[in-house]
């Protein structure tokens, strides 16, 4: 029985099909995907009306673990890259983290629940309270996620730190988020050594991991003591649920507020756009501190589907990992498919010798796609669906704007309006710009942040009755597309990381011979963008690009400027740096367009 709107369409459609069929055999391969995706939809959109908003996150993954208890719903894969083990902190390449050997460890529904559980009557025996904020600062790991779901049984409120952050930007972000409560991993001991005296809102410090510090007390040992079963908190759509974290022009990161509403939102938002069933297995590769690595997992929760976290980029082992684990859905990164593609090409790594029949969709996101990457891409895997996501942090991460599996011969676009989004192109005022014109892109939709954390001032400049004004120039055609043009905010986009040139910039002017720098992005065939230094030095000296190699060793290596220009900086009458002439100059106006039409 068609019992909604969406489904008369989407059986409408398949008797499209099937007649497409019988006019041209050869469109056989694209009804069978299409069909797939349609009764995919099919399910969900009657889901949805059943469920949507109607119950928190959590539940999700308490009716998982009803349901599907004793099958593996996470599998954590750290693979030996053959680089050194002794890697100090500052030297993790941007998104990379360089595991420490190799190994394989699951986990099931079940005990998923299970964990989470332990640590949410733990945070509540311990006196945390609804709306407390807790902080996580972990590579990752299997034990992600169920701290995160612990923290929000639990009615507090989670606190994702990025694992790239100095020891004075963890101060500033537990600090500025009000954090009573931060579990760690190893890998932060000597940061979290240097700043203990000056972190006294922080009142536990959790140590998830073996060789425990002697401030902190064993996140192993505690959970496993508490109670199994769920607290039992109750939760609403208007809740606060977690706060991320996205630098400024200031060059300290702003607290973004999400509410439960949000984290439901993406559930639903990726679900809509990908299509996951309880057959998919998705590959997560990117950092979960970041939304948009959490947001897509989402899918995978909603579906009660699996998921594998793979510790490592290299192309080999990301063949390996979707061969051996039977991986249906991949979000990668620019630079990561333009390195597997340059690895085929290259004869590095044959396809041949890997099962990837089962592969049916790669989703890609976080910066500009040259449509020529997709090109290539398709000649190599010419049946794999294929997906452009955007997003920021302040919209729950990817999916307010996405291309859509069915429309590749848009591939350049960014796409239309994700499911439960809008989205509209406006001018200074607010006003929206006529078809085919560049404004600003704003969004709208139960994704959008609530807050910018006890910072008004910020919130009300990007908030507006409700639209999310993202900062990003763009355009829209004829159909509907959204494209990229450019970005108002200075900001740096480099592979998928964000970088704030005003950090460092502050820091290169500590140098006794710089006068004046100014830090702008110039297109990177790999990363998009990198970072270059344009250095004003005082008059009588004399440096050179391997002295502020040198002098820049003590930043972290993701951001240290790629490219360092000896050059005047030009300042406006009012002080302030004019960037858009340097862009000018060295060939950075419109980046985000040059970076789409970018020949890969």
């Amino acid at each position: 029985m068609i019992n909604c709107w969406h489904c008369f369409i989407i059986y409408f459609n398949v008797i499209i099909y099937v007649y497409i069929i019988f006019v041209d055999i050869l469109c056989v391969e694209r009804f069978v995907n299409l069909l797939r995706i349609n009764l995919n939809i099919q399910c969900l959109c009657c889901t949805v009306e059943r469920e949507e908003r109607k119950m928190p996150i959590t539940e999700f993954l308490s009716r998982n673990a009803k349901l599907y208890g004793n099958e593996k719903c996470l599998t954590e894969i750290n693979l030996d890259l053959q680089k050194s083990h002794n890697v100090i902190w500052r030297e993790y390449e941007l998104i990379e983290n360089n595991p420490a050997g190799e190994y394989r460890r699951e986990m099931t529904w079940r005990v998923f629940d299970e964990k989470a559980n332990r640590l949410a009557n733990l945070l509540l025996k311990r006196g945390v309270k609804k709306g407390d904020k807790v902080a996580i600062l972990l590579m990752n790991c299997l034990e992600w996620l169920p701290i995160y779901f612990g923290i929000l049984k639990a009615g507090a409120v989670a606190v994702p730190l990025n694992f790239r952050y100095t020891a004075e930007e963890i101060k500033y972000c537990l600090d500025l988020s009000d954090s009573s409560v931060l579990i760690f991993g190893p890998e932060f001991i000597g940061r979290l050594e240097a700043i203990y005296d000056d972190i006294p809102k922080v009142k536990m410090l959790f140590f998830a991991g073996e060789g425990r510090p002697s401030f902190a007390e064993s996140y192993d040992r505690l959970t496993a003591n508490c109670c199994s079963e769920d607290p039992q908190i109750k939760i609403t759509d208007d809740d606060d649920a977690a706060i991320y974290f996205s630098s400024g022009t200031t060059g300290f990161p702003k607290a973004i507020l999400h509410t439960h509403r949000s984290l439901v939102s993406a559930c639903y938002t990726e679900s809509m756009h990908h299509g996951q069933t309880r057959e998919d297995n998705f590959l997560c590769i990117p950092p979960l501190y970041h939304t948009g690595a959490k947001m897509h997992w989402f899918g995978s929760l909603i579906s009660g589907s699996k998921a594998v976290l793979l510790r490592g980029i290299e192309p080999e082992w990301i063949l390996r990992t979707i061969s051996e684990e039977k991986i249906t859905i991949v979000w990668l990164l620019v630079p990561w498919a333009q390195d597997i593609l340059d690895a085929i090409d290259r004869g590095d790594v044959k396809l041949e010798d890997y099962d990837l029949s089962q592969w049916r969709l790669m989703h890609i996101g976080a910066q500009p796609v040259p449509p020529s990457l997709i090109r290539r891409w398709k000649e190599h895997f010419p049946n794999h669906q294929y997906d452009t996501n955007y997003g920021l942090s302040e919209s729950t991460g990817p999916g307010c704007v996405h291309l859509g599996v069915e429309n590749i011969h848009k591939v350049g676009a960014i796409g239309i309006p994700g499911y439960n989004w809008e989205a509209k192109i406006v001018d200074e005022n607010g006003c929206p710009v006529p078809q085919g014109e560049i404004g600003e892109l704003a969004v709208k939709g139960p994704g959008v942040m609530k807050c910018y954390y006890k910072d008004p001032q910020a919130t009300a400049a990007v908030l507006k009755d409700g639209w999310l004004f993202t900062g990003d120039m763009a355009r829209m055609d004829e159909d509907g597309f959204i494209y990229l043009v450019d970005r108002k905010k200075d900001v740096i986009i480099s592979g998928g990381e964000n970088i704030y040139p005003v950090q460092i910039e502050d820091f290169l002017r500590s140098h006794e011979a710089i006068k004046d720098v100014a830090v702008i992005g110039l297109p990177d065939k790999r990363l998009g963008e990198i970072t270059a230094a344009i250095i004003e030095l005082k008059p009588d000296y004399t440096c050179t690009e391997e002295d502020i190699r040198k002098f820049c060793a003590t930043l972290p290596r993701y951001k240290r400027p790629k490219k360092i220009i000896f050059d005047k900086v030009p300042r406006n009458p009012t002080g302030k740096i004019e960037k858009p002439r340097l862009r000018e100059k060295y060939g950075a106006v419109s980046l985000v367009a040059v970076q789409t039409e970018a020949k890969v």
